[in-house]
C-alpha cells in the first residue's frame, strides 16, 4: 500500500514496485494542503499498481531510478516466460474444463458459467496461453469490469457480480496450473468487498393489506409466499405431490429455474415446511382451482408453472403501487416470514429449518435486529401472532 513519508520536513512517495520498496522524494513542504495533494496522487499510483498499468516513467519522469527499473522489468518478464511451459490457449482449455465439470453442476449454474465464459472470459483471455496469464493481467481484467463502457452501453458491474465472474477464472487457472505444473497467477487473489444490503421485510399490517387488495386469483399464492418463506423457484415449482395435508407440511423437493424443474438450491434446501392455519386454508382453496388441471399448485392457464418475471411485473409491483406500499422485490416475502417468526418469539433453530439453513448463524447475521427473545418452540407462537392481529383468510376481514 502506497503512503506519504516525511524527511527533513519534505514529503516523499513510499510504495512497492516489482517486489521492491521505492521512495520518490519531492520538494513539497510538510503542510496539510501538500499532504492532501500527495494522497490524491497516491490513489492513482495505488490503482495503477493493482491493475498492472503502473508506468514508472509516466508517474516519475525525472527519476534517477528509471534505467534500473526498466532493466529489472525486462529481466522479470524474460524470467517469467522462461519458467512457463508450452500450454494451451485459454479458449481451448476453458472449453475442456467446462466439459469435464459440467455434469457436477445444476443446470442453472451451467448456464451461468457458460455465459460468463462466452461473454467475459474467452473474449478477453481467449488467445492467451493459460501458462502466460499473469496476476497483473487478471487485475487489469477485473478493473475493466468495474468501468462503465460508453461504447457498448454496459452499466457498471457491482462488486458481487465481478466476484462471480472472477470465480470461474480462478478455477480454470488453478486447474491449469495443477495440470501443467506452473504457479497459478490467481493465488492470493482476494474477492472484492461486497457491502451487506439491508433487508426490507413487510410488516404484518402491510402483508394483510397486500393480501386484501391483490388480484383474487393470486391471493392464495401470496399467502403461501408470505407465511412459509419459500423462495420464488420453490413456490413456483411446488407440485401437489409435495403438499401433505395430513401432516400439514409442504415438502420442498424441487424448484423451477428458467421454466424447467430442477433440484433444490442446496441439499439443505430440501426440507419440510410447516403449514400455519392461513397457509393450510389457502392451499385447500387452491386445490379447488388447480388440482387435476396441473401438477403445479400455482399455474398458468396452460397448466405450466408461473413465469416469475411476468408475475412480478403484472401482479406484484402494480399491487404495491396501487395500495401505496414501498416497492420491494418479491424475495422480501421470504425475509418477511423470517422476521414475523422471530417477532413471534419462535425458536431460531426451528426457523432455520423452515428457511432451509443448516445453522442459526444466518438468522443472527441477517435478522439480528428482529430477534426479541428466544422463548418459543415450534410454530405455535406464530399462529398466536396471526390470531391476535385479527388475520383471517376470507379476505373480507383482513
Amino acid at each position: 500500500m502506497a503512503s506519504v513519508g516525511i524527511r527533513n520536513d519534505k514529503l516523499y512517495f513510499d510504495f512497492r514496485y516489482q517486489g521492491k520498496r521505492c521512495k520518490e522524494y519531492t520538494k513539497l513542504e510538510n503542510t496539510p494542503a501538500n499532504i492532501k495533494r500527495m494522497e490524491a496522487a497516491l490513489k492513482k499510483i495505488d490503482l495503477a499498481l493493482k491493475t498492472g498499468e503502473f508506468d514508472y516513467e509516466k508517474f516519475f519522469p525525472g527519476s534517477k531510478k528509471i534505467p534500473k527499473v526498466k532493466k529489472e522489468v525486462v529481466q522479470h518478464v524474460v524470467t517469467e516466460v522462461q519458467k512457463r511451459p508450452d500450454t494451451p490457449l485459454f479458449s481451448e482449455f476453458s472449453q475442456e474444463w467446462l466439459e469435464e465439470n459440467i455434469l457436477r453442476w445444476k443446470r442453472s449454474y451451467r448456464t451461468s458459467i457458460k455465459g460468463t465464459l462466452d461473454t467475459r472470459l474467452v473474449p478477453y483471455f481467449g488467445e492467451e496461453r493459460v501458462g502466460n496469464i499473469t496476476k497483473a493481467m487478471i487485475l487489469k481484467f477485473r478493473a475493466s469490469l468495474a468501468k462503465v463502457s460508453h461504447e457498448t452501453g454496459d452499466s457498471e458491474l457491482s462488486n458481487d457480480r465481478i466476484n462471480h465472474i472472477m470465480t470461474p477464472l480462478r478455477m480454470i487457472l488453478d486447474d491449469a496450473a495443477d495440470r501443467y505444473e506452473f504457479t497459478s497467477p490467481a493465488i492470493g487473489l482476494k474477492p472484492l468487498k461486497v457491502p451487506r444490503v439491508d433487508i426490507e421485510p413487510f410488516t404484518l399490517d402491510e402483508v394483510k393489506k397486500i393480501i386484501r387488495y391483490v388480484r383474487p386469483d393470486f391471493r392464495n399464492y401470496y399467502i403461501v409466499r408470505f407465511f412459509t418463506g419459500l423462495r420464488t423457484g420453490e413456490i413456483d415449482g411446488l407440485q401437489w405431490q409435495y403438499v401433505d395435508f395430513e401432516n400439514r407440511q409442504i415438502l420442498v423437493r424441487e424448484t423451477v429455474v428458467q421454466g424447467r424443474i430442477d433440484t433444490t438450491k442446496t441439499l439443505e434446501s430440501r426440507r419440510e415446511v410447516e403449514m400455519s392455519p392461513p397457509v393450510y386454508e389457502a392451499l385447500l382453496e387452491q386445490k379447488k382451482v388447480s388440482f387435476g388441471h396441473s401438477k403445479f399448485v400455482f399455474c398458468n392457464r396452460a397448466g405450466g408453472s408461473y413465469e416469475h418475471r411476468n408475475v412480478t411485473q403484472r401482479i406484484w409491483y402494480p399491487t404495491l403501487e396501487k395500495i401505496g406500499i414501498k416497492s420491494r422485490k418479491p424475495y422480501q416475502t421470504r425475509h418477511t416470514a423470517a422476521t414475523l417468526w422471530l417477532a413471534a418469539g419462535e425458536n431460531p433453530e426451528w426457523i432455520a429449518r423452515q428457511m432451509g439453513h443448516t445453522t442459526t448463524q444466518m438468522l443472527f447475521t441477517v435478522y439480528s435486529r428482529y430477534v426479541p427473545n428466544l422463548t418459543r418452540r415450534d410454530g405455535s407462537a406464530f399462529e398466536t401472532l396471526l390470531m391476535s392481529s385479527g388475520f383471517e383468510v376470507s379476505g373480507e376481514t383482513l
